[in-house]
């Protein structure tokens, strides 16, 4: 009896017609989050939030999307977390905390 019921969870359909298990399915291939840097793109324009340098579609590949939470696998449909960084800005962004750890352990060396 329990496998009947699993069966028909299994097999139950959202509201879009899709079945849980394609649902799963798309999750785990990351197909539902992975178009989050065309989004970000189309939804922030090709300008950098941090430096404000504009890009043109030749060069758009210079446009990273930064999550502002860390998370890459939090990608509202609002495109809250996200900010269109270039290389440049991106990488200093993730540098930042590996300074201030850096100095912080520093720090602590020098006051005992």
């Amino acid at each position: 009896m329990r496998r009947r019921s699993l069966r028909k969870n299994i097999l139950q359909t959202t509201a879009d017609g899709k079945s849980v298990a394609d649902i799963v399915r798309e999750l785990k291939a990351g197909a539902v989050s992975g178009d989050y840097r065309d989004r970000s793109l189309k939804m922030h324009g090709l300008i950098c939030a941090k430096c404000g340098r504009e890009f043109s579609p030749k060069d758009r590949h210079l446009l990273t999307v930064h999550h502002k939470d860390g998370n890459h696998r939090n990608n509202p449909p609002d495109g809250s977390n996200w900010e269109n960084l270039c290389v440049y800005c991106h990488e200093d962004e993730h540098s930042r905390g590996i300074l201030a750890d850096y100095l912080k352990q520093t720090d602590k060396g020098y006051n005992t």
